[in-house]
């Protein structure tokens, strides 16, 4: 993960991302390079346009607020607690694409 990190800081920065830039910020920041993870991330990097993947990932947070109502009859609070599981358990089978995206 520190190097798809790594990578990403490269890219925002508008530097060239290879294989040494990303090592060097690796061990930088106190970790252990992995040279075999780090030569199949830039190779696969190459392929893409990474601004364009990050522009359609799906961003943290971005799931619609749920208002909760004002108070009153009694009657309609469990249908709107049924409501409100069901979108929970809509939103739980959603699956993150986020950096995933990155490797196909």
């Amino acid at each position: 993960m520190e190097s798809v990190y790594s990578a990403l800081i490269l890219h925002s920065l508008g530097k060239d991302i290879s294989e040494a830039a990303i090592e060097k910020i690796v061990k930088a920041a106190g970790g252990k390079a992995d040279k075999t993870q780090i030569k199949t991330l830039v190779t696969a990097l190459g392929e893409m346009d990474i601004a364009e993947v990050l522009e359609k990932a799906p961003m943290a947070g971005t799931a619609p607020a749920v208002s909760g109502g004002g108070g009153g009859g009694g009657g309609s609070a469990p249908a709107k607690e049924e409501k409100k599981e069901k979108e929970e358990e809509e939103e739980e089978e959603e699956e993150p694409a986020g950096l995933d995206a990155l490797f196909g």
